[in-house]
């Protein structure tokens, strides 16, 4: 009888061990909702950009309208930034792992249909 529990046991052990095997691979693994959020992000600086080119198309580069979607822009940026230390960067379509939007210039190529 006691070979016929032997291979019981070993089974169990093998179950076992295959359940914390799962468990411990299951824990390393980064959950994939932040790679959505980070989505999100790079979703929301993309229409933040669209909307402050159709302002720069509308109303001139230098208008008010403009630089409320400048602003917004930036802010978008910000918090993408505060959440990733990280922004997306539309124009050259990558993220950006230094605080430097301030340098980013793609916006001033709009400087044909400034109408004041």
């Amino acid at each position: 009888m006691k070979l016929t529990n032997k291979p019981a046991k070993f089974g169990k052990s093998v179950v076992v061990a295959a359940t914390v095997c799962a468990f411990l691979l299951f824990l390393s693994v980064p959950p994939a909702h932040g790679d959505d959020n980070r989505d999100k992000c790079r979703h929301r600086i993309e229409k933040a950009e669209a909307r402050l080119n159709s302002a720069i198309q509308r109303h001139g580069e230098r208008s008010h309208q403009a630089e409320d979607r400048r602003r917004d822009l930036n802010t978008e940026r910000d918090r993408c930034w505060t959440q990733y230390h990280s922004w997306w960067n539309g124009h050259d379509n990558q993220w950006h792992t230094e605080r430097d939007w301030d340098n980013d210039h793609h916006d001033d190529h709009h400087d044909d249909h400034d109408n004041h």
